[in-house]
């Protein structure tokens, strides 16, 4: 099989060993060194896959070397030693990740036999010579695994993928994806269940929690209001367009949910809890990350906020405190939206979920989905819808601001950007970071002291600005 000739391979034959054995070669820079060994650290940390140096005994290895480009066979191929390919250019990790996927044996996302379903592949855009790599896997060759399509696979090819210039070469069939396809910041929550699957195990070293909602069991979490509303279970929101997020409104054999609270018709103030089931930090590295994606329907003064009940001691009975770890009004948008929180917390912890009512008059809501707890760090990036789009129209200065972030300090921090195109060549951008002082909900509060109706933020303090004119 050729490097570019890749497919998805079924069959034992085509598995490793589990630790994987590995040789980097001594023509790897020390900084991509550095990269290859973080991807295995995130594998190892997020699924049942690890990896090993190779030793004298290990006839099957992947060797890792610097040739033409980024590339990898799919799947065991070898009874000896296998080449996986990091050049120029692929020194992130995400990169790497992606091509490791392919050695343990996955072919790419918009290759999978249903995808005309949720693609449209543009053939006439994409170079000559490169239309392989958007075939089509045949179904007796290769398995969804009974997992849905997933935009936000590191597997995904992005949407200008091998484009001969005459425009996108995928097409989403729902345009609030286009931008997010081929994204290549970490593995998305489906690549981590399909590996497993396909390795057919489920243990992993930092998983603590997931929930997408499909269960009435609602995964041991538990809702409560004031009133007779709050958090619904839902398959879909009339009026507003809200399907479950898992499968992106394709229903599978009938259970597709998510969780949502209207805003609409409530009074100021109103709100609704769901908390997670207690959990342990089982590292000694004491450092997770809260992932889960929202879609914000109702009015930009509604709020979703994220507080920790931390117990004082590793059993759940002892009094615990409880402390704001997000406060999010996060931004309207008709999509679902992937948002992290880093939690830092060191005993038996509980993650609560505050939806409130703000002063507006609202259409719709929060909606939730596919919450999951890991103990890794989260990703420190800072993710602009449309980026391209917003640069082309901003003829005059245009500033955008980032959602609020915590540092393991307490401190609260958020950038800033200011962006134009004053000229078709030249481009100016400005980008400041903003310390807020210090509020009372960011520290620990007793857990009967009622959250506060209002948290006003307090003027921030420029801490460093950045600019950028080409």
């Amino acid at each position: 099989m050729m490097p570019n000739q890749r497919s998805a391979i079924l069959g034992n034959q085509y598995r490793w060993d589990i630790p994987v054995p590995y040789k980097l070669s001594v023509d790897l820079s020390v900084n991509y060194k550095g990269v290859i060994l973080r991807a295995f650290e995130q594998f190892r940390l997020k699924s049942c896959i690890d990896f090993k140096p190779r030793a004298v005994e290990d006839i099957s290895y992947i060797s890792v070397e610097s040739r033409d480009g980024c590339w990898s066979y799919v799947g065991r191929t070898s009874a000896r030693g296998q080449t996986l390919s990091i050049e120029n250019g692929c020194g992130v990790k995400a990169i790497v990740e992606h091509e490791f996927f392919h050695a343990l044996g996955f072919g790419h996302e918009q290759s999978r036999y249903d995808r005309d379903d949720y693609v449209t592949i543009n053939f006439e855009n994409i170079i000559t010579g490169r239309e392989h790599s958007f075939n089509k896997y045949s179904e007796n060759l290769t398995t969804t695994q009974g997992t849905p399509y997933d935009y936000y696979s590191v597997m995904h090819y992005g949407k200008n993928a091998f484009s001969n210039g005459n425009g996108s070469t995928i097409i989403t069939k729902r345009p609030e994806f286009q931008d997010v396809i081929g994204q290549r910041l970490d593995l998305s929550e489906y690549d981590v269940i399909e590996l497993n699957k396909l390795y057919k195990r489920n243990s992993s070293i930092s998983f603590l929690d997931h929930c997408s909602f499909d269960d009435e069991s609602l995964c041991q979490m538990s809702v409560c209001s004031a009133g007779d509303y709050g958090w619904q279970r839902m398959k879909s929101v009339s009026g507003i367009n809200v399907t479950d997020h898992t499968y992106l409104g394709k229903e599978q054999n009938g259970v597709s949910f998510f969780m949502h609270f209207s805003t609409e018709g409530r009074n100021e103030g109103d709100t609704a809890i769901i908390e997670s089931k207690t959990m342990t930090p089982k590292r000694d590295c004491k450092v997770q990350c809260l992932q889960f994606y929202y879609y914000h329907s109702g009015h930009e003064s509604d709020q979703l906020n994220i507080w920790i009940r931390e117990y004082q001691k590793q059993t759940a009975e002892e009094l615990s405190d409880l402390w704001i770890r997000s406060q999010a009004s996060l931004f309207l948008n008709n999509y679902w939206k992937l948002h992290h929180v880093p939690l830092n917390v060191i005993k038996t912890f509980q993650v609560v979920f505050e939806a409130r009512k703000g002063a507006g008059n609202s259409r719709g809501g929060f909606s939730l989905d596919d919450i999951n707890i890991s103990e890794t760090e989260c990703p420190h990036t800072w993710q602009i819808r449309d980026f391209e789009k917003i640069l082309n129209n901003s003829v005059s200065a245009t500033l955008m601001f980032s959602l609020l972030y915590y540092s393991s300090d307490g401190y609260r921090y958020q950038a800033g950007l200011t962006l134009w195109r004053r000229f078709s060549s030249r481009i100016s951008l400005y980008l400041a970071a903003f310390i807020f002082p210090s509020i009372a909900t960011s520290r620990p509060v007793p857990a009967a002291e009622k959250p506060p109706r209002s948290m006003m933020l307090p003027p921030p303090c420029l801490a460093v600005g950045t600019a950028l004119d080409r």
